[in-house]
């Protein structure tokens, strides 16, 4: 699944899940949900990434369909 995902969004999730890692090794309650936290606002910025290739795609998409209506048109 992750070989079809971007480089950033790759980076974003490893992230994600270095401080889960480090979150269920914490004994303190208040570094505990500084790294959970941390995990939550990385998977965050992971869906904004893939929000916006999803984005790029649909817009080059329906460019090049309206492209391709209106050469079909002439």
């Amino acid at each position: 699944m992750l070989n079809n995902l971007s480089g950033q969004i790759r980076d974003c999730l490893r992230h994600a899940e270095d401080c889960a890692s480090e979150a269920a090794a914490q004994t303190c309650p208040k570094l505990k949900q500084d790294f959970l936290d941390m995990e939550r606002r990385w998977l965050f910025l992971a869906r904004s990434y893939e929000f916006t290739e999803r984005m790029t795609g649909f817009s080059a998409e329906t460019k090049r369909r309206a492209t391709e209506h209106c050469s079909t048109k002439r």
